[in-house]
């Protein structure tokens, strides 16, 4: 980390040399001395050194200087370095003055010229002063910084980004922290280009795409060559097993992921029934861990990278990002997973990313804490997340259409969800509407039995309603069923339609999609259990077909 600074102001240049030449005899092993001439140089060297996130410890300032005062430099310096400690030097004429400064603008303290001998008269004061700041200052947060709004869906999504990639983070809310209205301020952000994101190298980021945020964070956002053995399409539990497995067989593989490493699993406050894991672990533990050994093992992560079309030439496949670039593969792993239904009820639309939530990212429940949280849906998904916001949020409620929670959900989760104090359950009931101003205010729900209509007041909506895979980009040559889960193994060897069969003598192997060579493995294939570890035993076994496929071509 680099030394704060203590800066020094004084347009007298004998005395501007005296103090700093005293102010480095004592503290140059751990601090940095800066040294201006008037006000307006150290005004501007201040706004210089926070916009590169430099911490300055003590503003030593003469008192009499044109243009500005040293009372005023340090009534104006505040805002810009709020941590700062301040001592003026004055003459014993403006010692009223400079008492006055003490109560007016949190003067620290004032010194009287000539300082001599600095043991004596000035040494002892600051080192009380730097001992002070260093106490305050001992825990600073030296991460990435995001500034932005409350109620931002761009705002969530950066954060989601950093999150879900084990970036870790401080969030500063415009509407409630003084720190980030004073980042807002000196880097001249607007609602536009909102979130400020501050990186640790003193890069600045407005209101950028996680492919930009990706870049700056120095994450892997293009393959290293053009063509592989494997290209793996999602980073969830299956597409990492499918990694994991092929590159510690030998095979070049990359993996293409649009988000984060995880896929919804990744976002699970806590997965208990996975084999091994005792007292469970989270999804952002056991993805961590998979995605730094596929890593280990050689597989590339390539992250912020959207998939648009599959093609193939011959033997070889071609995997085309949205951009038009685009990778070769000898085979390809198809492990996109599902995402979140979105909710019908009138209103919500507008207000996603805005209090209405799909799905729930661990780390984000904290910004629940002291309010109501409506949770709508009865699998293990909305128990999890349920049980982990209500360690943070005043009430939880979960809005279930059924007549019971048995139905859908593992027993050990309705068990903990009724001992819960603080986790309502309504059971036949659904969201019909809801609205606000700028964000989530209020939903309807009604009474599917009676037909009754409630509205309550409600900043935060999570929805775990079923899930639809993307797999529009596979074209048609890749047989799916009416909801586009993908079709592999018997199934696909039982097509005899004319748009879409098996074109080989051999039989499909057990993963392999319609197209030979293209594999199929997770939540996004039609007969999956939908579970964590048959997702991952999916991905392993897919790793045996790609072998028996590249052994025939």
């Amino acid at each position: 980390m680099a030394k704060p600074i203590i800066l020094t102001v004084d347009d007298d240049m004998s005395v501007s040399q005296a103090i700093t030449r005293d102010l480095r005899s004592r503290y140059a092993d751990r601090y940095r001395i800066v040294r201006a001439t008037s006000g307006a140089e150290a005004l501007e060297s201040l706004e210089e050194l926070a916009r590169r996130d430099l911490q300055v410890a003590l503003i030593v300032s003469d008192h009499r200087m044109p243009g500005m005062t040293g009372i005023e430099l340090l009534e104006h310096s505040r805002p810009v370095v709020p941590g700062a400690k301040r001592v003026l030097l004055t003459a014993y004429a403006d010692t009223d003055v400079a008492i006055k400064a003490i109560n007016e603008i949190g003067l620290d303290h004032y010194l009287l010229k000539p300082w001599s001998p600095p043991d004596e008269r000035l040494y002892p004061v600051l080192d009380d002063l730097l001992a002070d700041w260093e106490q305050a200052n001992q825990h600073r947060f030296d991460g990435v910084r995001v500034v932005g709004n409350r109620w931002s869906d761009h705002s969530y999504d950066t954060r989601m980004f950093l999150a879900r990639n084990h970036v870790h983070y401080q969030w500063l809310e415009l509407e409630r922290d003084p720190e980030a209205q004073r980042l807002h301020t000196l880097f001249e952000a607007t609602t536009d280009s909102l979130p400020l994101v501050l990186l640790p190298d003193g890069t600045v980021l407005h209101g950028a795409s996680t492919s930009e945020l990706a870049d700056a964070l120095g994450l892997r956002t293009s393959t290293e060559s053009k063509l592989y053995d494997l290209v793996v399409v999602g980073a969830g539990p299956a597409g990492l097993a499918a990694a994991v497995y092929a590159a510690s067989e030998g095979l070049s593989v990359a993996i293409i992921e649009r988000d984060a490493p995880g896929g919804q699993a990744g976002q699970s406050a806590r997965i208990e029934n996975y084999l091994g894991f005792p007292n469970g672990l989270s999804g952002s533990d056991l993805s961590h861990r998979a995605t730094t050994q596929a890593r280990r093992l050689g597989a590339e992560m390539v992250l912020a990278r959207t998939v648009e079309g599959l093609e193939q030439r011959g033997s070889i496949h071609a995997v085309r990002f949205d951009d038009g670039t685009e990778v070769e593969a000898g085979a390809v792993v198809v492990a996109t997973g599902v995402s979140y239904r979105l909710l019908a009820a009138d209103g919500l639309a507008d207000f996603t990313g805005r209090g209405v939530f799909y799905g729930a990212s661990a780390s984000e429940a904290r910004s629940t804490e002291g309010d109501d949280v409506y949770i709508v849906g009865a699998a293990n998904s909305a128990g999890q997340a349920a049980l982990h916001i209500a360690q943070f949020a005043r009430r939880v409620v979960m809005v279930v259409r059924g007549d019971s929670l048995a139905a859908s959900m593992s027993h050990y989760l309705v068990e903990r969800i009724e001992a819960s104090g603080n986790i309502d359950v309504r059971l036949q009931t659904e969201v019909v509407r809801g609205g606000g101003a700028d964000h989530l205010e209020w939903l309807t729900l009604v009474d599917r039995a009676t037909g009754a209509e409630e509205t309550v007041e409600a900043n935060w909506l999570y929805a775990f309603i079923g899930a639809l895979p993307r797999t529009d980009w596979l074209g048609d040559n890749v047989a799916r069923d009416e909801h586009g889960f993908v079709l592999t193994g018997p199934d696909v060897a039982a097509l005899d339609g004319d748009a879409v069969r098996w074109p080989l003598e051999r039989a499909p192997f057990l993963l392999e999609t319609s197209v030979p060579g293209v594999f199929a493995a997770g939540d996004v294939r039609r007969t999956s259990m939908k579970r964590v570890a048959s997702a991952v035993g999916e991905g392993s076994s897919s790793v045996s077909n790609v072998h028996l496929y590249l052994e025939t071509v």
